[in-house]
């Protein structure tokens, strides 16, 4: 079934301790720092009944209805799909939002690839993955992902681990960092990137599906954007403000039946190798969003008086558009160039989609420096819209704002507001770290590059361009069938046949 907005509200309005700024939070779904994202998740349930976005909002499959970003992906049609959904969603946002659930949905369809290999490490928890896969798609929950540890001591009580086992399941303490918990329905919570512990029976290396309604769950949010100061001033920061939350697990049971992994050292390599196999995908398709934006603010801005014409400010706007079209072209052949993944599911090609991580992430920053300097100094320099409306000072703005019958003050007002927002606002600051860090550190993603990207066809080359004897080994390079990955698989991705 799919959700209703209305479905998924009441869902939500479940009794969870959730804290912001000082306070209790007693209904997400109204608390103005809250309100905003729910209503976006909710505008997106509600996209998949609507009769103008419900074709591209979802996928009929065996009689039975789903939401297209929950779907499985089979063939290089529905990542197509998957991508025409998310610009449909952003578009009709007018802004960007990361974690709604579909790119969180990859995780889920990573271990659905990894099944057999959790099976044969511990047969007890394999059925569990195919389980809530199936409730993915059929009762299509707010889905989220929990992996993010506050910096802790090795021999911290909140590192999240295993309290003791019962009948009913495991008790686990703990704290992890999750975005948009203190409003989503169920979270993936795994470990991070390496903090297992020692040995395989660690009491660290654990995964599990988390009902974020769970008794024993606190939710300690960071203080939103929202609400700070006048959406006119700041439209981003009041639409699209994620809030970002420390989960705390104060002895929380987890039913055996969400269990996906326990005390698996080896388990837990497996998930973090391919955590991000299809997420990145959404990731940056965000990206991709996001340099749309800073191109669009900057241009308008420089058309306003004509500065599009000059040769060195050209070249600055190329170079934001190199950076576009450069994730464009990774996401694109990523498609075209699309592999069949270990578990059958058509996967975007790792190189391609890993590599392109990397030119998004690592570009970001210089790039919004780059917007700013197209912008120009009126950015920060505007007085806010109080200033624009009051009796005293509104006429001599609108006479020093007004360029002409085309460019009047209140959209030159809007447009440097948004600009701000964008690019100097502190929701501005946050979304650049966050970016940073939001699928792993940077070393991480340069870590899945060279696991992922095929040395054996350079080496092959050079052997043969130099006339180098077979004796060379250099097959010795670490490639994709020597990556934690294929260690536990028995057969690499292979590619596909494709039609663009």
């Amino acid at each position: 079934m799919i959700r209703t907005g209305d479905d998924y509200r009441d869902s939500i309005r479940d009794g969870r301790d959730v804290f912001v700024n000082g306070e209790t939070v007693r209904d997400v779904t109204t608390h103005p720092m809250f309100r905003p994202l729910v209503d976006i998740r909710a505008k997106i349930y509600d996209m998949a009944h609507a009769p103008e976005t419900a074709p591209i909002m979802t996928i009929k499959r065996d009689d039975d209805v789903q939401a297209i970003g929950n779907a499985l992906p089979f063939t290089q049609a529905d990542w197509w799909a998957k991508r025409r959904a998310t610009d449909l969603v952003l578009d009709t946002v007018g802004g960007i939002v990361t974690r709604v659930g579909d790119e969180t949905a990859g995780e889920m369809w990573s271990l659905y690839d990894a099944k057999d290999a959790l099976h044969a490490l511990d047969p007890q928890f394999s059925g569990n993955i195919e389980t809530h896969i199936a409730a993915l798609t059929q009762t299509d929950p707010f889905h989220v992902s929990a992996n993010t540890d506050p910096k802790l001591g090795q021999d911290s009580d909140m590192r999240l681990h295993v309290v003791r086992e019962t009948d009913a399941g495991i008790i686990v303490r703990g704290a992890k960092y999750e975005t948009a918990a203190a409003y989503a329905n169920q979270a993936f919570t795994k470990p991070t990137i390496s903090d297992w512990g020692d040995g395989d029976g660690s009491a660290y290396a654990l995964g599990f599906i988390c009902d974020l309604s769970a008794r024993g769950l606190k939710f300690i949010c960071r203080t939103g954007f929202a609400g700070r100061a006048s959406a006119e001033d700041y439209p981003l920061s009041n639409r699209f403000d994620e809030i970002d939350t420390l989960v705390i697990f104060d002895d929380v049971l987890i039913p055996w039946e969400n269990v996906l992994f326990y005390r698996s050292v080896k388990a837990a390599m497996i998930v973090r190798a391919t955590l991000h196999r299809y997420s990145a995908f959404a990731f940056m398709q965000r990206s991709l969003k996001f340099a749309d934006m800073m191109i669009g603010a900057a241009l308008l801005n420089l058309r306003q008086s004509g500065l599009d014409r000059l040769q060195p400010v050209q070249e600055k706007l190329a170079q934001l558009a190199c950076y576009r079209e450069g994730i464009n072209a990774h996401l694109s052949a990523a498609l075209a160039m699309a592999e069949r993944s270990p578990g059958g599911l058509m996967m975007p090609n790792q190189s391609l989609l890993y590599t392109g991580r990397v030119l998004a992430g690592s570009q970001l920053a210089q790039m919004m420096h780059l917007a700013r300097e197209l912008c120009g100094g009126q950015v920060s320099l505007t007085p806010d819209i109080a200033s624009f409306k009051a009796s005293e000072t509104a006429p001599w703005l609108d006479k020093v704002y007004t360029l002409d019958d085309e460019w009047i003050a209140e959209d030159r007002r809007k447009l440097l507001a948004f600009a701000r927002d964008l690019l100097n606002s502190d929701y501005a600051g946050h979304r650049l770290s966050f970016q940073l860090f939001a699928q792993s550190p940077p070393y991480a993603h340069l870590a899945s590059v060279y696991r992922n990207f095929d040395w054996d066809g350079p080496i092959a080359f050079v052997k043969e361009a130099a006339g180098l004897s077979e004796r060379v080994m250099g097959d010795k390079t670490l490639t994709c069938a020597d990556s934690p990955t294929s260690r536990w698989f028995s057969s690499a991705p292979q590619a596909v046949e494709t039609t663009p």
